[in-house]
């Protein structure tokens, strides 16, 4: 579980009370599958110097984050076409 700090960040504590602060690069919600979508990053970087960069279903209530595993392939497939098209346009505003 996690609690919203701000409208841009949430931090994440697991089990064992380490607290990972995530940045929040957008979110939306599928007609389709009826459900909300974070994509987020904690800006750490991958063996190929990538910033890393997660994708959740997420729920919210009174402030606080439930965030859920996305397990199906077509749900995948969407937040890959979603994150693919923002880093595209990124990438035109440089």
């Amino acid at each position: 579980m996690s609690k919203k700090k701000d409208l841009n960040y949430f931090t994440v504590t697991d089990k064992n009370g380490k607290e990972t602060e995530y940045e929040i690069l957008f979110t939306f919600e599928s007609n389709d599958t009826d459900k909300n979508y974070i994509v987020y990053t904690s800006n750490e970087l991958d063996g190929d110097d990538m910033i890393k960069t997660y994708a959740s279903i997420y729920e919210e209530n009174d402030g606080v984050l439930k965030l859920t595993p996305i397990e199906d392939e077509k749900e995948w497939a969407l937040v890959e076409k979603l994150i693919d098209q923002a880093t595209d346009e990124e990438s035109k505003e440089e």
